[in-house]
């Protein structure tokens, strides 16, 4: 994999700066065409690697190329600038469109990629502090919400306004830390804390209903002193639209209804594909469908 997407240069994806002078439409084409690229460079890392969690990494890319690419303060330059917003992938399986979009936005080089999951790898199967943009190291599933609310708390305490984005598995809601952060956050009334919930309704090896059912999820956050907003997780449009909405007195739990695997037909909305390794066959065909 010598290139991302077809691109050998992080000055061909598109910048948070150019894309806030965009009209609606055109911002939402941008940002579909370089969620494109980050889901190529996906499954080339996971089949090179033959490891990996395709399914996830596929329906929470949209989500991650919108805030990476058009509504996070950050300076790849300066990956601990004091004041940046900050991003937290929770359901930290899912690293590999994690990577891609830090490669992709500058943050280390795009030849990393190919590494990933190999021996001596920075790029292991989790997201690592060690790396540049990664602001937490997750794996083990709630982990990621408790430091989420800590950060919004430090935000508040410091004086500062930076906004902090947490991306949670839906499976993951099983998690009873997850709940006690939310009370936590809501109780404070952290409005600078958004939660992201990939709302694939799929697990390991099971739909999330009927493992553990979370509807009705809105109200369920809504109890907990959120305000929760339903949307389309692979609607570019919509999810810039409520990302960069000013806080209004609460934490906000966006439920972003997706699609397991999303961009590739024979991937989505399959159970075995949370963590199946496409063959080289597949791969090909899923390079060419990502590339219409």
């Amino acid at each position: 994999m010598g290139t991302i997407g077809g691109l050998a240069s992080v000055e061909n994806f598109p910048k948070p700066d150019a894309l806030s002078s965009l009209s609606r439409e055109s911002r939402a084409a941008v940002l579909f065409h370089t969620a494109q690229a980050v889901r190529r460079s996906v499954v080339e890392m996971i089949g090179a690697a033959r490891l990996g969690h395709i399914g996830g990494d596929f329906s929470i890319t949209d989500a991650m190329t919108t805030l990476f690419f058009g509504v996070l303060r950050l300076d790849p330059a300066n990956p601990a600038w004091r004041e940046r917003d900050r991003f937290i992938l929770s359901k930290g399986h899912c690293a590999a469109s994690l990577y891609s979009v830090l490669a992709m936005r500058g943050f280390f080089p795009l030849d990393w990629l190919p590494t990933f999951m190999q021996p001596l790898s920075v790029l292991n199967g989790h997201p690592n502090r060690k790396i540049p943009g990664v602001e937490a190291n997750t794996g083990p599933l709630g982990h990621g919400l408790p430091i989420g609310v800590g950060s919004a708390i430090a935000s508040r305490l410091s004086g500062k306004n930076w906004r902090t984005f947490v991306a949670l598995g839906d499976g993951e809601l099983q998690e009873g830390s997850n709940w006690e952060a939310a009370m936590a956050a809501g109780h404070r009334g952290l409005d600078s804390l958004v939660a992201i919930i990939d709302r694939n309704r799929l697990q390991q090896g099971a739909r999330t209903e009927d493992t553990n059912r979370l509807d009705p999820l809105p109200d369920k956050w809504t109890a907990f002193g959120w305000e929760a907003i339903e949307i389309d997780g692979h609607d570019h449009a919509a999810l810039y639209d409520v990302f960069t909405r000013p806080g209004r007195g609460k934490p906000l739990a966006v439920i972003a209804n997706t699609i397991k695997g999303k961009g590739v037909s024979f991937i989505e909305d399959r159970v075995e594909w949370h963590h199946k390794v496409p063959s080289p066959e597949q791969i090909k065909l899923a390079l060419e469908e990502l590339s219409r």
